[in-house]
């Protein structure tokens, strides 16, 4: 089912979320499912289930909608259950990024070029596998909301200052979405 996704200032979305029990099948794989159709319904090439009000460590990633700019992302497709960085490059690249939960804003931000992750996929199977380029960019930014940070936490103080009257319009709810959205 599409739910509304929370918006910066939004409690949850500040929260480190709690693993999964991989044994609540059925609860996960409901979750994903309405995480899918809310993606779908929103456009974007990412979600986090704290994004939709749900404080589990379960995310998505769709690269198809970036496909335009990113030719191989074409068919990229994760769900990832419980992930857990193993390994980080050294080397650190800079993408534009924006988020479902802070419409409107998009910045500049500094990660690491490639990382390696073990998580379940949304058939329970365990997986380890190694993500670089824009694939790398998109399960990051995701991650980061299991662990309550949001992409505005890592631009320069001077952007950061830049954008603050913004992000307080969010907050407060001064913002329009073409997707269900709220602030809680």
């Amino acid at each position: 089912m599409i739910q509304p996704i929370f918006l910066y200032g939004s409690d949850v979305l500040r929260m480190m979320a709690e693993p999964v029990d991989i044994s609540q099948k059925e609860n996960i794989a409901k979750l994903i499912v309405d995480l899918k159709e809310t993606l779908a319904s929103s456009e974007g090439c990412g979600l986090a289930a704290p994004q939709i009000g749900v404080s589990k460590r379960v995310c998505i990633v769709d690269g198809d909608v970036m496909a335009d700019v990113y030719p191989y992302l074409k068919g990229f497709k994760r769900t990832l259950i419980n992930p857990v960085i193993l390994e980080e490059s050294k080397e650190k690249c800079e993408f534009n990024e924006g988020c479902l939960s802070v419409p409107g804003i998009y910045c500049d931000v500094l990660r690491p070029e490639s990382m390696k992750i073990e998580y379940y996929d949304e058939d329970f199977n365990r997986v380890e596998e190694v993500f670089d380029k824009f694939a790398c960019r998109m399960i990051q930014h995701e991650m980061s909301h299991l662990d309550g940070n949001l992409f505005v936490d890592m631009v320069a103080p001077i952007r950061k200052k830049i954008i603050s009257k913004k992000l307080a319009n969010i907050a407060h709810g001064k913002v329009g979405t073409h997707y269900n959205s709220k602030i809680k």
